[in-house]
């Protein structure tokens, strides 16, 4: 996270380690830890561990989410805007997730019907439901019921942050904000529910979102990226200009075997 890390252990249980003001580390304290300390309640169990801005989201192996640390926006997900500093449970998501997504106020889940839910954040519609209100519990994703199987969130600030998916025909579609092209549709238009990603409606294999761009390895191991470029050329294309739709890292870039293989993996 920004300022937070954590891991998973073979025993599967969580440990996390640096600032801890809101009491993100997750062990009942607002103490920073320069060591990695254990999470409350988790000396097991944790499948995935996601770190965002201020707060902490876990996938157990019953299925279920747990979420703790910063909650001004409601991306605990409890109900509430209260800090948490220690795992509670997200609201209606018990069981039934098989993968998560943590931005900075954002936290999406991805459930076992292949549908999208989303909370915390909205001020870019990146939750989207079709607006921009925060929410402290999940909502869902809107025409994303299912048909998704990986999810991605970015972002460095509550109102600039953007959702990503790749769906089961292994195209990509994004929502929320959009001032840097970031959504891949061709437009700095921000967008409250899901659109395509002009020339990527089949053929992806893996997805990551940062901050202000977003980048999608193709089936041939090409690599495109869109979004921001002014701050240092990060799309790889050449130049400082900023790209509203996929465009390719020059050099002939393709990923290599090995990696191409664990892109597979984890955009399944």
């Amino acid at each position: 996270g920004d300022a937070v890390t954590c891991a998973v252990t073979t025993s599967g249980a969580a440990k996390c380690w640096g600032m801890n003001s809101s009491g993100q580390v997750g062990d009942g304290t607002t103490t920073n830890r320069t060591t990695p300390v254990s999470v409350s309640g988790f000396s097991s169990g944790v499948q995935d561990i996601q770190a965002g801005g201020g707060h902490v989201c876990a996938l157990t192996t019953s299925g279920g989410v747990k979420c703790w640390g910063l909650n001004d926006k409601g991306q605990v997900g409890d109900g509430t805007n209260t800090n948490r500093s220690t795992p509670v449970d997200v609201s209606g998501l018990t069981s039934g997730v098989i993968g998560i997504a943590v931005g900075s106020y954002t936290s999406c889940a991805l459930t076992s019907s292949g549908g999208v839910k989303c909370w915390g954040g909205n001020a870019g519609g990146q939750l989207g439901d079709g607006t921009t209100t925060d929410r402290s519990t999940p909502v869902s994703v809107s025409g994303l019921a299912s048909g998704v199987k990986y999810i991605s969130v970015g972002g460095w600030a509550a109102s600039l942050t953007h959702t990503c998916a790749i769906t089961s025909s292994d195209g990509i579609k994004c929502w929320g904000y959009n001032g840097n092209g970031e959504l891949g549709d061709g437009s700095t238009t921000n967008r409250t529910t899901p659109i395509d990603v002009s020339g990527l409606s089949s053929g992806v294999i893996a997805l990551d979102v940062g901050n202000t761009h977003t980048c999608a390895v193709q089936s041939s191991g090409a690599l495109k990226c869109w979004g921001n470029n002014a701050f240092a050329g990060g799309l790889g294309d050449g130049t400082m200009t900023n790209r509203s739709t996929p465009t390719a890292v020059l050099g002939g870039f393709t990923v290599p075997a090995a990696q191409l293989c664990q892109a597979a993996i984890n955009g399944s």
